[in-house]
């Protein structure tokens, strides 16, 4: 072990210690120890490992802390992995020098403008765990091609730009678990320009990763989510979502989880994805998807969208199924509408579905603002669509909404309203050009222009027509 007192370093927060660390790198052992201390660095601790070999980073149990006081990251691992995980495809150098490189128990801060965390660019395995990151620009950025990186058990925290950056990359096997990211500016886990494949976010508490608590002046706009995954250049497929809490306090044209794809055209891009067991609230949109194609919604809780709880643009092979979109009963008379849209989409499904209103049936809480909307649950020029299972509870003005939809099915679907005044105008309005069409087996209170209210081309069979639901 190459403990870096041994070669010089102080460790008092004060003195610049860049230049023993430097020396333990190039002449211990490869891993770098860092007993309890505040270790000051100027420039980045780069670790080249085709010509060093294997290499670790380790702290104190986390008591050790780098101070990045300099511009760039405070560790780059560099190395020269281009091929695919294959093994067949791995030279032997690359076991002998170049993998694995490993930063565990260790707090680095930000103390320069320009400070980032991590840099890792063309190595395989690289290994986080147990690692602070806080008041850098961003924490943990990958470039290039990478293979079976593993993130875990870390503290994002705080940061001016994003949390786990994946920018440029050539990426699969990537597990993100166990880690708490949060109150990074441009996003917790952001993707772009990117080919990605076998990605699993899993496990971790990904929270308010937006510009309130940053208060940047005229950022507030600016793009962003808890997971923000952009496709229009490189594609990302073969991903889970699974088993985190993601939140956030609204932000304008924000979401928890933002899937943007190439074009309708070549919604293959975004794709093959499953987002389960989530709790998921707080944000403009809390799921947004925009040209994916191949995804699978499942198990989750959805609330507080000051838009959307899910909004689906043209995509196409969605299956949504056995969610809760709600609210919480103890903030009124502060209250936020729940809503799902689907515009220009294509062979979708939506099956055992909770959607229930709040009880004013529009926003209260001052920031939100109004929404526009027709429907608890919407669908605009989409085609060859099933709901099934699906129950919605105190819409307004309507509980199920479609324009200008063909080869559509609706069955098994539960539509009142038990509010008092009750405020559901019609339990299924259907308007526009169509064909194909149906309203079947299904429960339907009676609104103010009652129970369905149709083009001639969608045929109503067998529905029961209920008087209003008790509260």
């Amino acid at each position: 072990m190459s403990n870096v007192r041994q070669f010089g370093a102080v460790g008092d927060g004060r003195r610049d210690d860049i230049e023993a660390i430097e020396h333990a790198l190039r002449d211990g052992d490869g891993l770098l120890e860092f007993p309890p201390g505040t270790y000051r660095i100027t420039r980045p601790i780069v670790v080249r490992l085709k010509d060093k070999g294997p290499a670790a980073v380790r702290g104190s149990g986390g008591i050790a802390k780098l101070v990045m006081a300099g511009p760039g990251p405070a560790l780059a691992f560099e190395a020269t992995h281009s091929t695919t995980a294959d093994p067949t495809g791995f030279r032997p150098e690359e076991w002998a020098r170049e993998r694995m490189p490993t930063v565990a128990d260790i707090e680095i801060q930000g103390a320069h403008p320009e400070a980032d965390g991590i840099r890792i660019v063309g190595v395989m395995q690289p290994t986080l765990t147990g690692v602070l990151i806080r008041e850098v620009q961003t924490a943990v950025s990958i470039h290039q091609r990478a293979r079976n990186v593993l993130i875990s058990h870390c503290h994002i925290y705080n940061n001016k730009k994003v949390g786990i950056h994946l920018d440029r990359v050539d990426l699969h096997q990537t597990i993100i678990t166990g880690s708490h990211i949060s109150y990074c500016r441009l996003g917790g886990i952001r993707i772009e320009a990117s080919e990605i494949r076998n990605l699993q976010i899993t496990g971790n508490d990904i929270e308010y990763n937006n510009n309130r608590s940053h208060k940047v002046p005229g950022a507030d706009g600016e793009p962003t989510a808890e997971i923000y995954i952009d496709c229009r250049t490189g594609s990302v497929r073969e991903g889970t979502i699974a088993s985190n809490t993601i939140q956030a306090t609204y932000s304008p044209g924000g979401a928890n989880i933002r899937i943007i794809g190439n074009s309708p055209e070549k919604n293959h891009k975004a794709g093959l994805w499953t987002i389960a067991g989530n709790l998921i609230g707080s944000q403009e949109n809390n799921i947004h998807l925009t040209s994916v194609r191949g995804m699978a919604i499942s198990g989750n809780v959805i609330y507080s969208g000051h838009s959307r709880n899910l909004l689906i643009e043209s995509s196409r092979n969605i299956a949504v199924g056995a969610n809760v979109f709600d609210h919480n009963p103890d903030y009124e008379p502060k209250e936020l509408c729940t809503g799902i849209r689907l515009v220009d989409c294509v062979d979708c499904s939506l099956s055992g579905l909770v959607i229930q209103d709040c009880q004013a049936g529009k926003h209260t809480v001052t920031e939100a603002g109004s929404q526009q909307r027709e429907g608890l649950v919407e669908l605009v020029r989409c085609r060859r669509m099933s709901l099934s299972g699906v129950q919605i509870i105190d819409p307004a003005p309507c509980g199920l909404f479609l324009d200008e939809c063909s080869d559509t099915l609706v069955s098994g679907c539960t539509i009142l309203d038990g509010r008092s005044p009750a405020l559901m105008q019609a339990a299924v309005r259907w308007q526009g050009s169509g064909t194909g069409n149906l309203v079947a087996n299904c429960r339907l209170g009676k609104g103010t222009a009652g129970a369905i209210v149709a083009e001639s081309h969608v045929r109503d069979w067998n529905n029961l027509v209920a008087p209003a639901m008790p509260s």
